[in-house]
């Protein structure tokens, strides 16, 4: 989460970023500085925020302005509802089960809310900085208690550095093309078989592959220092959630070679052969395996979902039959 104050949230983390348009209609990142790029130098005028700052934020919290909430609700930075909030409101699965988020008229709406946040007393020193120092600003932020996630300034002075919005600060025009950008040649799919059934994996234009277990559920698989807001923010998803479809919380450390589901996984498996425990298995561990809650692994053999597994342990992966 990245703001853990004003009812400890108000700025969420790199979250809510469900793609709802079609491919086709997704904005790119140069598409979305050209669009906003004058918006933050203003505020940056009235503020005194960089506007590289402020554009990588957006780019970041709203995945390019593809987010459900940049689409349907305005709202680029993720901003939730405080007591004191009156207007429009959209709820989304994040910390809790229907999180309020501000809705905006317009989303230059969201970036004024965005400026006047940054002026609470908890980011004043932010102000000392040079208007240039986006470095500072972004390791500030962090230090200000901005993101809980430890790469999160790297992550800004990467899209600024990578899209020269650090120009914007010194009065010139931005938005040039990512560096090393992959070339639509290498965009490839991927078809391969698995002993539960056919596993689909994806890879376009260089990004992570996106598998399905048994031709159904997808995942992908954990990198070394990958975390699940890091993850949400890469594949456009809200932490919260992505964290309960995998049984676990969204601070959970996640391990390199970790099966990360996209999407829910089943109540039980088409096959009906039970799993045998092997030596250092657990079962939440079992339940990834097979794509299975945990809480319905654990309830179809009167266990708790914690309780320790021994090795020889043969457990059902169906509701067992009466």
């Amino acid at each position: 989460m990245r703001i853990v104050h004003l009812l400890k949230t108000c700025i969420p983390g790199t979250l809510l970023l469900l793609p709802v348009a079609a491919a086709a209609q997704r904005l790119t990142a140069e598409d979305y500085i050209a669009r906003w790029q004058d918006v933050a130098v203003a505020k940056m005028k009235e503020h005194g925020i960089p506007a590289s700052i402020t554009l990588a934020q957006g780019l970041l919290e709203s995945g390019n302005g593809n987010s459900v909430l940049a689409v349907k609700a305005n709202n680029h930075f993720g901003i939730k509802c405080t007591p004191d909030w009156s207007g429009g409101k959209v709820y989304h699965d994040d910390d809790r089960r229907n999180d309020c988020f501000r809705k905006y008229r317009d989303a230059a709406d969201s970036y004024e809310d965005h400026s006047r946040f940054l002026l609470r007393p908890r980011y004043a020193d932010l102000f000392t900085l040079r208007p240039t120092d986006y470095k500072g600003w972004a390791h500030g932020l962090k230090k200000a208690g901005y993101a809980t996630d430890p790469r999160y300034p790297s992550k800004l002075i990467d899209l600024i550095e990578r899209y020269a919005l650090h120009e914007l600060d010194r009065g010139q025009r931005s938005a040039r093309p990512p560096k090393e950008e992959p070339p639509t040649s290498t965009r490839s799919a991927t078809r391969r078989r698995s002993g539960e059934g056919e596993e689909v994996t994806v890879n376009v234009g260089g990004t992570r592959p996106v598998e399905r277990h048994a031709g159904r559920i997808k995942y992908v698989t954990a990198r070394r220092g990958d975390t699940y807001a890091g993850l949400a923010e890469e594949l456009g998803q809200i932490p919260g959630l992505l964290a309960r479809w995998n049984d676990q919380d969204k601070g959970s450390a996640l391990q390199e070679g970790q099966v990360v589901y996209l999407q829910p996984k089943r109540n039980a498996v088409k096959a009906p052969a039970p799993h045998t425990v092997k030596a250092g298995e657990t079962l939440w561990g079992i339940s990834q395996q097979h794509a299975i809650k945990l809480a319905k692994l654990a309830a179809y053999n009167g266990l708790a979902p914690d309780a320790p597994v021994r090795p020889g342990t043969v457990l059902s992966l169906r509701k067992p039959k009466r």
